[in-house]
């Protein structure tokens, strides 16, 4: 048996979030094993199951690579804009 992820969307307009594993021999087994198993109380509108060993990931060790935000950019911290005081939610 293979190891699923169970992915749920609780309503309309959310994202999915994850909920556990489940083992299955194949994607509609283990869909329908997440159904019985995370939403028997009507808790989810959409399920995604998604075999565990596709799943790829970064290196904790790289961390820095990835989410370090670039010192030359400075266009992603934009402290510099003036905005006046009747714009509001911003």
């Amino acid at each position: 048996m293979k190891l699923y992820e169970v992915f749920i969307r609780a309503k309309a307009g959310l994202s999915h979030k994850h909920a556990g594993s489940v083992h299955a021999t194949d994607a509609k087994m283990a869909l329908q094993n997440a159904r019985d198993l995370y939403t028997r109380r009507e808790e989810g509108e959409s399920i995604w199951v998604v075999e565990s060993a596709q799943i790829f990931s970064s290196n904790p060790d790289d961390k820095n690579a990835y989410f370090e935000p670039a010192e030359d950019k400075i266009y992603r911290h934009p402290d510099f804009y003036h905005i006046d005081k009747e714009v509001k939610n911003i």
